[in-house]
């Protein structure tokens, strides 16, 4: 008689529970219930140097980049500025982001050009008299903006990285927004759907977005943002004094005042990126590089993987039951310290060491039911013991030049077309980022994330941010460049492509195809994609405590997959615009 969890140290199995073996024909019977594993599908290859980004003409412009001698960080600054313009929903230089790197020599580093709080925000802004979470005070609207910190974070590597000239880099994206581009399919339906909300909060002007003469955008019109490209060739000509002082600088101020929004001059010339050291762990045979705080990814995706290494996924089988329930527990827990302890490191401690500690994980983990029924999410708690203290719309690139330098950077606006402000003049969207704050503290924000005292407003400080760009080494050289945006559910969708690569043997491009599963603790929801689970496993999951919530796909993974004989592999994600190319 052969047990289920021969892959699970005897400790880690005796710790949760004693659950009687199971047979071979029981076995037979739980793998039949696995979803099948994606369909081939033929990833783009390169033998040299690869662009992922979420649209054709970003990854086009990052390309040529490489081609003409630039290295990876030349190419993220052209490809951050070239999806200001051709993914409005997302790419920005009125929002903020994190990037990682790893260079040719082995050494890693993270830019963190996140957005901060005005000086004038106050940790309780967002409520009424009665201490009320006031709806859509944090979403939408001049209240809504944080100091953005795109531009700055761009400066900021080029100064330090980069190869060629900044004008060079931004000289693409001033063309693309003076002489237009065509809209894709999904472009022109998003800005058909925010048509409302640009009438709504741009009174008085008509921003390029709304279709001139009216009615509706379709697939193949030219949009043209000659507002835009005047900013961006301010910033093209005087570099980070062209967005922060001087006219772009003049036109934000006015339309904070008109609409009584917080950023001021002093918070822009007070905004500085942060270089920070980044989160390692390991994960199998790979070393596992990955986004400190404020991002809440990296300590959550290094906890998450701490707890499934000792259980044999490929055993289990893709997307069965047991997969499902194991990956799922984990996520349950993770999202509860996420919840009680993550926030800005530079406005108090965040327990990172105590988190990522191995012996805690696996104590953790010891709480999850090797019987497969569902914890109740009311049930679990963060851990003990430690010291108390995004959306669905953003983008992401992956980026590996021919010197072996990789890039993977994740940006935001946070909510599509973020605040739904457009700067008159100035013609670029403004964030909506202070939503990832915690406006009122066990009050969920717009994704359904819960947060405490940790992620409470403050003057300067950085929202916390679900943002996991990672890359994956072995044996020192870079194996895995991923990330996606999803807000709540980027830290699962990344922790999938790892999964998907290393334990599964997936492909880059049926990784990012592949349907996902969702747990974020609260709710207490296992969100489920379309094809993620057969009938027979959803029946399965059921019966075992789990209540489904199926949803419309989400997130945009594009990684880059480096083979053992040295080939990139890039998966660029069906669910959007999403291309990889090469050469």
């Amino acid at each position: 008689m052969e047990t289920r969890y021969l892959a699970i140290p005897l400790a880690l199995l005796l710790a949760c529970s004693s659950e009687r073996p199971v047979t071979s024909a029981s076995r037979a019977f739980e793998d039949s219930l696995a979803s099948p594993v994606p369909k081939a599908a033929a990833p783009r290859l390169a033998n040299y140097a690869m662009v992922v980004s979420a649209h054709p003409e970003a990854s086009k412009v990052g390309t040529l980049v490489l081609q003409r001698g630039g290295n990876a960080y030349d190419a993220a600054v052209a490809v951050q500025f070239a999806l200001a313009v051709v993914l409005p929903v997302a790419g920005n230089v009125g929002g903020g982001g994190f990037l990682l790197y790893h260079d040719r020599n082995g050494s890693a580093g993270s830019l963190d050009f996140r957005e901060t709080a005005p000086a004038g925000a106050t940790r309780d802004m967002y409520l009424d008299k009665q201490g009320n979470l006031v709806p859509g005070l944090s979403t939408a609207g001049p209240l809504a903006v944080g100091t953005p910190g795109t531009v700055a974070g761009m400066a900021t590597l080029h100064k330090q990285m980069g190869r060629l000239s900044w004008p060079s880099l931004l000289q693409p994206a001033v063309a693309l927004a003076t002489k237009g581009f065509r809209l894709t399919e999904k472009e022109a339906a998003g800005l058909n759907r925010t048509r409302a909300d640009f009438t709504k909060y741009n009174p008085g002007s008509s921003p390029a977005y709304l279709r001139p003469g009216g009615g509706d955008w379709k697939a193949g019109d030219t949009l043209r943002l000659p507002e835009l490209g005047r900013t961006l060739a301010r910033v093209r000509d005087q570099g980070r004094a062209g967005f922060y002082q001087g006219e772009t600088a003049r036109l934000l101020l006015a339309e904070m005042k008109r609409g009584g929004g917080l950023v001021s001059q002093k918070d822009l010339d007070g905004y500085q990126p942060k270089w920070r050291e980044p989160l390692r762990g390991r994960y199998r045979d790979y070393e596992v590089i990955t986004m400190p705080p404020p991002s809440s990814g990296g300590v959550a995706l290094l906890q998450m993987l701490q707890m499934l290494e000792p259980i044999d996924l490929a055993q289990l089988g893709y997307h069965t039951p047991l997969a499902v329930h194991y990956i799922t527990e984990a996520e349950r827990r993770v999202y509860a310290d996420r919840a009680t302890y993550l926030g800005d490191p530079d406005f108090g401690a965040v327990p990172v060491q105590k988190l990522l500690d191995l012996d805690y994980n696996r104590q953790r983990a010891g709480t999850m039911r090797t019987k497969g029924r569902a914890t109740a999410s009311a049930d679990v708690a963060a851990g003990k013991g430690l010291p108390g203290y995004e959306s669905n719309e953003t983008t992401h690139y992956s980026i590996v030049d021919a010197l072996g330098n990789a890039v993977s950077c994740t940006t935001t606006l946070n909510g599509a077309y973020g605040s739904k402000v457009v700067v008159p003049g100035a013609g670029f969207l403004l964030n909506n980022e202070m939503d990832d704050f915690s406006a009122k503290a066990g009050v969920p924000n717009a994704y359904g994330l819960v947060g405490g005292s940790a992620n409470a407003i403050a003057p300067g400080k950085r929202m916390l941010s679900s943002m996991t760009p990672t890359i994956l080494t072995r044996n020192g050289k870079v194996a895995l460049v991923t990330g996606t945006p999803g807000g709540s559910t980027i830290i699962t969708s990344v922790l999938q492509s790892i999964i998907g690569i290393v334990d599964y043997g997936l492909n880059a491009q049926q990784v990012v195809a592949a349907p996902r599963l969702h747990h974020q603790w609260l709710p207490d929801l296992l969100d489920v994609e379309a094809g993620a689970l057969l009938p027979a496993a959803q029946d399965s999951l059921r019966a075992r405590g789990y209540r489904l919530n199926p949803r419309q796909p989400w997130g945009r993974l594009d990684i880059i997959h480096i083979r053992p004989e040295g080939t990139l592999e890039g998966g660029a994600d069906p669910r959007g615009d999403d291309t990889a190319l090469g050469y």
